[in-house]
């Protein structure tokens, strides 16, 4: 009498302490206790899969789709575990009688795994004192065991039935709190393993049975009630591959892939390994092909491992796990089948191994890592693939060749598109195919990729979304071996001409681009760059007039103000808008235009926009049919506001007397230096030196005269003489050259004697009886180097005299030119006058006059002529003569 008190408060200790920690499998039993209040205390809400015995304490997710495993499930009500129902009460008010393991196998209904316990003589182990925790399979799964391997276990009670009994067993109480996930506990059979699984879901397993009834708490232990009989286990994955004969392709992968001495490690796997006849399907040579990469067979064998063990009572639903390649896949179940990313395909299910968990599969799984670019292609890319391969661009695509596909989708392909002629068809799909393998995380905005047809594609990186050009990819990239693939929306259009060359040729923006030129904006529309235009057409401008248009040209900067208005830096196509949200864009001219995106359609400002995505190699241009104007900028004259409203109808234009529109810098302007290269035959100057000993000249003049009288006449016309002088700081060197000019067909000859600095003697002879006195006079002056140059010429030339000197220049006027400039005068022929002899009548009569005249001579050779003092060198400076280049008209021959 007094017992059944005590009993009670041990069960509610215990039930309490595991309340303290609960489990996942605690939490889903409480969440169907609360669904089934209505039902009365203690009772649970259960699921049951129609056309099955399979019931599961189900998750929210589960219940309130009414669905295990895509089947429809029933919903049962049942007692909690621990509890009874009393006749003539609701729901279930009576705490179980407590009792040894072996009565409760009795009270869970667990009577086969009850009645071996007494053939076997474990009845006495289990009656007695200890605290055992005991796996008892349900009557259910002693029926489902191998007719067989039961007939055996019968047949042999004291030993094989007896430690197959002992092998659920461990040799202590464990609740479902205490299991945890990827535990090991020891068995009572030969100290082998017992492995323990559990989910987030609720369910528990023990080698890949699930516990259907926990929990059942005894006086010497616990009962768990399991929905399968299970055996021992002492094999790793890899010793389960090497003795099964049917797994010999897929355990040959594995040699070639390096990953069998991970399969034969301690650890928690899940492997789903194909069959032979999987392989079969793959088609002759697939498997040398993979074996012969090591990367890529390894890529295959890690998509057939989890990094965690997956049972198949475990999978209630579908759900996305990650392999050891590093992408996933999806297991789920359909009824009874589990299935693989949607596919049945397990031929059979938990072989438990010492490191994990196999299942048999009839499909081999091959990961995007293992393809190459048109394995990649899926079902919403067949007209794609289908063109790619028809026109001749498979071939180009081989194994061992890099490149992208940049796919787009079936609706792409319209009928105008598949009415085009081959060659350009052609054209177009090797601009969807790059040289180069680039990946997703690989692209970065203003990229340039190059395609098979030689093109540059540019890429755009936005907010939600990746564009080149003007088509943007939807989710699904890829990675394969050698390539990659981007599923596109659309056909890539490549532009071809610039923003300025794209509004010429449309034809509809003849007064946005007059404008554009009076604001001297046009080289915006022409430079490089990244822009987005929304440009006017014509129509926008229908309202004004002559005059309104010579009022809007007349203000410059109010006409830069509205033209930088519709302008913003950066390309901004209808796809990499957010759509349903408001865009922010900043314009050059200060102010944000607001765009929308919404149904694949675009506004800005509540404009509509009925022509988008025109591409242009130096941006993209946005067709509207107002004239656009920032909605918070007031206008400051009246007649500007007047024509404005005649623009601009869809906002209420602010007006402001007296204000005024900042100034914009053109700073977005880019100056460009064009520099053209013009290819001459090079000028052939023939220069003659005459190398010798220094020389002296002698210049000798002949007066012809009477004894009494002396005449001097020179005969001749009047020579031109061309004079150049360059005054340095160094001592100078003097170069004369003397040019005689006559009739155009004579030839002229200029000669001049380079050596070593001369000595000029001067003598001057009367030529008389020969009595009389000659006089010779010496006159040294500054070392001198006489330069002899050959010129042939047609036209006589006109004597220009240059005079250079560097540091300090003089003009014409003898003023001081800064800078070191060079100035040249050009000054008529002159006649450099001799000595005056008319005043000479006998040289006997006046012998002093002999004196005056040669010292005159000798001063005017001295001083160089009339002109000595305008060519006289600054002090410190050194003169020296320089040849002038002649202009001719005439080409020289």
């Amino acid at each position: 009498m007094h017992q059944l008190p005590l009993v009670t408060l041990v069960l509610v200790a215990l039930c309490s302490l595991g309340s303290v920690d609960s489990s996942a499998y605690d939490k889903i039993v409480t969440h169907s206790r609360i669904r089934a209040r209505k039902e009365g205390p203690n009772v649970c809400a259960l699921q049951q899969v129609l056309g099955t015995r399979k019931k599961y304490f189900s998750t929210c997710r589960n219940w309130y789709k009414g669905s295990i495993c895509g089947k429809k499930a029933l919903v049962l009500y049942e007692c909690c575990p621990g509890y009874m129902k009393l006749e003539g009460m609701k729901g279930c008010p009576a705490v179980a009688p407590i009792d040894h393991v072996y009565g409760t196998l009795g009270l869970v209904k667990a009577t086969t795994t009850q009645q071996y316990s007494d053939m076997s003589k474990l009845r006495e182990e289990i009656e007695g004192k200890g605290s055992f925790t005991m796996f008892a399979p349900s009557n259910e799964a002693w029926e489902e065991l191998n007719p067989t391997t039961r007939s055996a276990l019968v047949s042999n009670v004291n030993i094989e039935l007896y430690n197959a009994l002992h092998y659920h067993m461990v040799n202590r109480r464990l609740l479902t709190k205490d299991l945890k996930n990827d535990m090991t506990f020891t068995s009572m059979y030969n100290d082998l393993g017992l492995f323990i699984n559990h989910y987030s879901n609720g369910i528990v397993t023990v080698n890949c049975a699930r516990i259907i009834h926990g929990n059942q708490v005894a006086t010497n232990g616990v009962v768990h009630v399991i929905d399968r009989v299970i055996s021992a286990v002492g094999n790793t994955i890899k010793e389960v591959l090497d003795v099964n004969e049917d797994l010999s392709s897929f355990n040959t992968a594995v040699l070639a892939s390096g990953m069998m001495d991970k399969l034969d490690q301690p650890g928690h796997f899940t492997l789903f390994a194909p069959t032979n006849e999987a392989f079969n399907r793959l088609g002759a040579g697939y498997l040398e092909r993979i074996m012969e990469d090591k990367a890529i067979s390894a890529a295959l064998v890690n998509y057939h491992l989890l990094n965690s063990i997956q049972c198949s009572e475990a999978i209630m639903a579908g759900s996305v796990y990650e392999t050891a390649e590093g992408s996933t896949i999806e297991i789920g179940c359909d009824g009874d089948s589990l299935t693989v990313n949607g596919i049945k395909m397990v031929l059979k299910k938990d072989i438990v191994t010492t490191n994990g968990v196999i299942h048999l599969i009839d499909q081999v799984l091959i990961p995007d890592s293992a393809k190459d670019g048109m394995e990649l292609l899926g079902e919403s890319q067949r007209n794609f693939s289908d063109m790619v391969s028809e026109l001749g661009l498979a071939a180009a695509l081989g194994p061992k060749t890099e490149y992208t596909l940049l796919a787009p989708l079936n609706a792409a392909f319209t009928n105008e598109v598949m009415s085009t002629d081959q060659s350009l068809l052609r054209f177009i799909l090797e601009n969807h195919i790059l040289k180069l393998k680039v990946t997703l995380s690989e692209l970065y905005n203003g990229q340039l990729l190059e395609t098979l047809a030689g093109k540059l594609l540019r890429v755009f990186i936005y907010r939600t979304a990746v564009c080149i050009e003007n088509a943007c990819m939807v989710r699904g990239s890829k990675e394969g071996s050698n390539s990659a693939l981007h599923v596109m929306r659309s056909l890539i259009k490549p532009a071809e001409k610039t923003m300025y060359e794209q509004l010429i040729a449309d034809g509809r923006f003849k007064i946005f681009l007059s404008l554009m030129e009076t604001a001297h904006l046009t080289d915006l529309l022409k430079q490089e760059g990244s822009y987005t235009i929304f440009a006017p057409t014509d129509d926008a401008f229908n309202d004004l007039s002559k005059e309104d248009f010579a009022l809007l040209k007349s203000d410059l900067n109010a006409l830069r103000v509205i033209l930088l208005y519709h302008f913003s830096n950066g390309i901004f196509i209808n796809g990499g808008l957010e759509g349903g949200v408001t865009n922010l864009l900043k314009t050059l001219q200060g102010n944000n235009l607001q765009v929308m995106s919404v149904n694949n359609s675009i506004n800005v400002n509540s404009v509509d926009v009925p022509d988008s995505d025109l591409m242009a190699t130096n941006g993209v241009i946005h067709v509207v049919k107002n004239v656009l104007y920032p909605g918070d900028l007031p206008v400051g004259r009246q007649d500007l506001l007047v024509l404005l409203q005649k623009l601009i109808k869809y906002i209420q234009i602010k007006f402001v007397s007296g204000f005024t529109y900042s100034e914009i810098p053109l700073t977005f302007l880019k100056r460009t230096i064009t520099t053209h290269i013009i290819e001459t035959v090079p000028e052939v100057k023939v220069t003659r030196v005459i190398d010798g000993q220094p020389t002296i000249t002698k210049v000798t003049r002949v007066i012809e005269t009477e004894p009494t009288v002396t005449e001097v006449v020179i005969e001749g016309d009047p020579v031109i003489t061309r004079l150049t002088m360059e005054n340095e700081g160094e001592p100078s060197v003097t170069k004369v050259t003397r040019v005689i000019d006559t009739d155009p067909s004579l030839t002229k000859v200029t000669r001049v004697i380079q050596g070593e600095p001369s000595v000029t003697k001067v003598t001057r002879v009367i030529g008389t009886d020969p009595s009389l006195t000659k006089v010779t006079r010496v006159i040294e002056g500054e070392s001198s180097v006489t330069k002899v140059t050959r010129v042939i010429e047609g036209q006589p030339s006109i004597t220009k005299v240059t005079r250079v000197i560097e540091g300090a220049d003089l003009d014409v006027e003898g003023k001081t030119i800064t800078g070191g400039a060079r100035y040249t005068t050009e000054n008529e022929p002159y006649i450099i006058e001799g000595p005056d002899f008319s005043k000479i009548t006998t040289i006997h009569g006046n012998p002093n006059l002999i004196d005056e005249e040669s010292e005159r001579i000798t001063r005017i050779i001295q001083e160089g002529g009339k002109f000595a003092a305008a060519r006289k060198a600054p002090a410190g400076m050194r003169r020296r003569a320089r040849l002038v280049r002649r202009h001719h008209h005439k080409p020289r021959q």
